[in-house]
């Protein structure tokens, strides 16, 4: 009998109706792909919440494997650049989406879409980073690359008490940004607080339609909402600023004016 491993495999019927299961599997079952890894931690994004709820089209072929980012041991290769015992780690790529992602205890995938795990870290300390501390540092970096630096002034963090948020706003903090926390969990502060946070403010400021522009409050931001949210930052952003968007927790709608990119050179 070929070994057995545990999954959890979401499904839909012919009339669209989606369900989940833990189930058995063995690697044939799994998809293609030149490495097997034994996966030994895994984070529940966002997009993981969406596609295992199906309240957002995530996945797009069935039955499938979410769990679009892990951390393990290779257990078999073919590809030139992985070796059994190697630690690996994953994010992104259509895992989780479009083939069989975390959410096992083994995974196939190409070696093309690993990474090494670094030296000294732990599969469980890595994925406490995960996509969500991941997406957080390009976002910083994002910010960087525009000249938003500490001496141009505060910058807002949405969503801060998230898991892109918390990690934006301690790595914000630690290189010496004034960071504005935006949070709906008013018990949060205190944590956010912690974190480095130097004011925390409610979502609510954000949350109602937004004026062309606004007075100007920082010189940028790192936006895990969309919507509202994010046309209320952009119109509070300051001339020459930037916001890094990559949520949509509010929606994935835009309900902005281009006076914020033209009058103040806003990107």
């Amino acid at each position: 009998m070929p070994e057995t491993f545990k999954a959890i495999l979401v499904s839909r019927d012919a009339d669209k109706k989606q369900s989940v299961a833990i189930t058995d599997l063995t690697e044939a079952d799994l998809m293609e792909g030149d490495v097997t890894v034994a996966v030994e931690a895994t984070t529940v994004n966002y997009k993981d919440g969406l596609a295992i709820s199906g309240k957002a089209p995530v996945i797009r072929r069935w039955p499938l494997v979410p769990g679009i980012d892990f951390a393990g041991t290779v257990i078999s290769s073919s590809h030139a650049d992985w070796r059994t015992g190697d630690k690996v780690i994953l994010n992104g790529w259509g895992v989780g989406e479009t083939h069989f992602g975390a959410y096992a205890e083994r995974a196939r995938v190409k070696g093309d879409w690993l990474v090494p795990l670094p030296q000294g870290m732990s599969p469980h300390d890595a994925m406490a980073v995960g996509t969500a501390g991941y997406t957080a540092m390009l976002c910083v970096i994002a910010l960087e690359r525009h000249g938003i630096v500490p001496n141009r002034g505060p910058v807002v963090v949405t969503g801060a008490a998230g898991g892109v948020g918390s990690v934006a706003v301690s790595i914000l903090s630690s290189l010496g940004y004034h960071v504005i926390a935006s949070t709906g969990r008013g018990a949060e502060s205190p944590y956010l607080t912690d974190l480095g946070a130097s004011e925390v403010i409610s979502r609510d400021e954000l949350a109602q339609p937004a004026r062309p522009l606004a007075k100007e409050r920082w010189a940028g931001g790192v936006d895990a909402v969309g919507s509202h949210t994010l046309a209320n930052v952009l119109s509070m952003t300051s001339y020459g600023g930037a916001v890094a968007a990559c949520g949509l927790a509010g929606g994935m709608d835009l309900p902005a004016s281009v006076a914020p990119f033209i009058l103040r050179g806003v990107c």
